[in-house]
């Protein structure tokens, strides 16, 4: 009896411990405990997402802990104590429709949040401050930054064009998508070959582009920084040197560098 006694205590008291660690490793969002392995998010949608992420690995600790706490319940209390063949009973009808009702609820709830994250995430506005057309293919990619003119009518007014970049080439070998801070930027993707996909591990998401189809998004950058990216599809030979750059850059240098490449295409800048 002491020992069950014992041993009751020594799980409870790690237990209490591993959710203190828990805990302790939580109160900072930053921290990569608390990421759970998701890359540090820089902006408000990939934020968004960061939460969903936590919260259902809360959901899953939460019932890990219930089945766990269970099953070494059923050890500690109900182990056999003699020859006796203990009371047989068919079913117990309100344990049941527990265990039916109780995971209905928990997909329902994490349901709801995902459908409520993806339609924040996947949200598009009239005006983005920033529209740029992405371009992929084999094997790099296109930045064109994209503006409207008094009419209306879109135009290019700064172009980038990549190369295939050795996977340990210097930073300045890759192509560098330039944003403004704390402004919505659209991101429309198009693709001359085959299929590629968006990625920057930053921003927490990824998009396919595909040739004959547009994809787009939208997202807000709140740190400043050079981030990496890359193609996230296989896409062929040299995939592995399909990198790129998002750099996030105050509103005043993004303007300049848009300046400078109007000036360039213009013939003003030598």
């Amino acid at each position: 009896m002491r020992g069950r006694r014992a041993s009751t205590r020594a799980l409870t008291g790690a237990g209490a411990l591993g959710l203190l660690a828990l805990t302790a490793t939580a109160c900072s969002s930053d921290s990569e405990a608390a990421r759970l392995g998701m890359p540090e998010p820089i902006s408000d949608q990939a934020e968004r997402m960061l939460t969903l992420w936590q919260g259902s690995w809360i959901a899953a600790f939460a019932v890990g802990g219930v089945v766990w706490g269970l099953i070494i319940w059923a050890v500690l209390f109900h182990r056999r104590r003699s020859d006796d063949l203990p009371p047989q009973v068919r079913y117990n009808m309100p344990i049941e429709i527990l265990y039916t009702a109780v995971p209905f609820v928990i997909i329902g709830v994490l349901f709801y949040f995902t459908a409520r994250d993806e339609t924040y995430v996947e949200k598009t506005t009239a005006n983005p401050a920033v529209t740029v057309d992405v371009t992929g293919f084999q094997w790099s990619w296109q930045f064109d930054y994209r503006e409207k003119d008094a009419s209306g009518r879109e135009r290019t007014v700064a172009s980038e064009v990549g190369t295939p970049v050795d996977p340990n080439a210097t930073t300045g070998a890759k192509p560098v998508l330039t944003i403004p801070v704390d402004r919505t930027v659209r991101i429309r993707l198009h693709a001359n070959d085959v299929i590629h996909s968006f990625w920057v591990p930053a921003l927490l998401y990824k998009k396919d582009v595909m040739p004959g189809y547009v994809n787009e998004f939208e997202f807000t950058a709140r740190k400043t920084g050079t981030y990496e990216g890359r193609c996230a599809e296989l896409c062929g030979v040299d995939h592995s040197r399909m990198l790129f750059q998002l750099k996030v850059v105050p509103q005043a240098e993004y303007d300049q560098y848009i300046a400078a490449a109007k000036a360039r295409a213009t013939g003003g800048a030598q």
